[in-house]
């Protein structure tokens, strides 16, 4: 792509923070941002780095009457050598034209939004932490912005990508969070866009997060929508349950994200020791588990938070506590190595890293 770039001259950039660990997840944003339109005449057009600033939108956008919306969430991290690494990206760049599929919106050749993704990284080089533990958030995401009321998907759309340089996600840091299951709000139905990494699934999950943080909760633990019986995930992340010394995750069915790390956990699974396998999980049967010691740990995957080991699950007016609130060996070991592999300090056999020039 030929990408213009408008750039803010060096004595208008923003000031670097002191220590990036202690940034708040998604509240400070780089003085950089990328911009690209689709018209149906045209195509995909315009690629350009411009100042981060607001968009400017018509106020009957497709985007705010009926959410032809998707995003994803990735990082770039620095190694010890001083490299960019992004992990995975390619996975990113599929899972996001898997979202704008489902959404009826024109998908992004995967080359063109790597190339976006790393022209940016280079000229916002400066804001990637090099304290482990931080990174820079990348966030890339795909609106409708056809000016029409009407129920039909948008004509024209913007995709743009911006930074945002993050400490850890949960303030607990590496240490276990509380999850509270929901067994009255679903959060994806059979059919529905569970799979797809659209704003409505979030926004429709967001009343019972508040329930659940307002009686002291981390997250929400989402059961399936037709019989409030089975696992499917957190909210920011996907899940998996230590049982008799088997790794198991629920499986796949279009109501859970495609998650980047739980796939990487998955195919790490047989290397460190343990032996994987995705199938249904019922929540009671989950929950006798973790009462009898069969359940011996329990961690969630996602990008925000790399693993998040759990120490307790609510249900019914009930904490069950795992491992003593501990966290287990092997959250720690997957996390010292998905975090390794992220950060260059071990050896990437798989491919996974992309270093960007």
């Amino acid at each position: 792509m030929e990408i213009v770039r408008e750039l803010v001259p060096p004595d208008r950039r923003k000031p670097l923070f002191a220590d990036p660990l202690k940034l708040p997840f998604g509240r400070n944003f780089t003085d950089h941002m990328f911009t690209m339109e689709f018209t149906p005449a045209a195509g995909w057009q315009r690629p350009r780095i411009k100042p981060y600033g607001p968009l400017v939108l018509d106020p009957s956008a497709n985007v705010f009457h009926y959410s032809q919306e998707v995003f994803e969430g990735q990082k770039a991290y620095k190694s010890a050598k001083g490299e960019i690494l992004m992990f995975r990206p390619q996975e990113n760049a599929r899972r996001l034209n898997r979202s704008l599929r489902r959404m009826c919106m024109p998908e992004i050749p995967e080359e063109a939004i790597l190339e976006a993704e790393c022209e940016l990284l280079k000229v916002e080089e400066r804001w990637v932490p090099d304290k482990k533990g931080a990174s820079l958030y990348i966030r890339p995401t795909v609106i409708g912005t056809e000016a029409a009321l009407g129920i039909k998907p948008s004509s024209d759309y913007l995709f743009y990508i911006i930074l945002s340089p993050v400490g850890p996600y949960f303030k607990e840091g590496f240490n276990p969070v509380s999850l509270w299951v929901s067994d009255r709000y679903s959060r994806a139905g059979s059919g529905g866009t569970g799979e797809a990494k659209t704003g409505g699934n979030y926004a429709g999950s967001l009343l019972a997060t508040l329930e659940a943080t307002q009686q002291g909760y981390s997250q929400v633990l989402w059961l399936d929508a037709g019989e409030h019986r089975y696992v499917e995930e957190v909210g920011a992340m996907n899940i998996f349950f230590v049982i008799d010394g088997t790794l198991v995750t629920p499986a796949l069915g279009g109501t859970i994200l495609h998650g980047i790390t739980r796939k990487s956990v998955l195919e790490l699974a047989p290397e460190l020791g343990i032996r994987a396998e995705e199938r249904r999980l019922a929540i009671d049967d989950i929950l006798a588990g973790i009462d009898s010691g069969r359940v011996s740990e329990v961690f969630g995957a996602g990008t925000a938070a790399v693993i998040s080991p759990v120490g307790k699950i609510a249900c019914r007016g009930r904490d069950h506590v795992i491992n003593g609130n501990q966290t287990g060996p092997w959250a720690r070991k997957f996390y010292d190595t998905l975090t390794g592999i992220q950060y260059g300090e071990i050896a990437d056999k798989h491919g996974w890293v992309l270093v960007v020039r």
